[in-house]
């Protein structure tokens, strides 16, 4: 299950009613920082652009991708570990709008975390240390540290021990 935090609204559907719930020029700032993010190839102007400006956690040696979408009215909620990828393309978000309410939640990522490309991650979702999501994946749910999972909707494909033993029958390297 998500852990997310619900608001419900009246009227007419909650999008309608999204500059109640946060400030315009907040917004604007955000898509300005992440635009400029998710065009520059330089590593370390994104991490610093996305720590600074968006206020998101973001740990040492992380590499966004290009094209990477960070959530636009919620970064701050966004937490990422270190020597962790997100791969071209993914989308984290923070909340979602929907007709009688609005949900918002923190994005956990850990530590040596592989998101492949095209990824959607929901809100309230956490994906535990050294992790793998396949690409074109639809994060609905948290991840367990050491798997590997991946589809749409997600599913689990490999477990942590699965994926040691797998490690193991892997011709070294030299």
């Amino acid at each position: 299950m998500r852990k997310t935090e619900r608001f419900y609204v009246r009227e007419v559907n909650s999008l309608w009613q999204i500059y109640k719930t946060i400030s315009f020029w907040k917004v604007m700032k955000n898509f300005i920082i992440i635009q400029i993010g998710r065009y520059t190839p330089f590593l370390s102007v994104k991490n610093w652009l996305y720590r600074t400006f968006l206020r998101m956690k973001v740990g040492k040696h992380t590499s966004f991708a290009l094209m990477v979408m960070p959530d636009v009215m919620f970064p701050e909620k966004i937490s990422i570990g270190e020597n962790s990828i997100i791969g071209y393309n993914t989308t984290i978000l923070a909340h979602e709008y929907l007709i009688t309410e609005y949900r918002t939640g923190f994005v956990t990522i850990g530590n040596e975390v592989m998101i492949g490309a095209n990824t959607t991650i929901l809100p309230g979702i956490t994906i535990g240390d050294r992790a793998i999501v396949s690409a074109g994946s639809l994060v609905h749910k948290d991840v367990p540290a050491g798997a590997f999972v991946g589809g749409n909707p997600m599913k689990l494909i490999y477990t942590k021990e699965e994926m040691e033993e797998r490690r193991k029958t892997l011709p070294k390297q030299s």
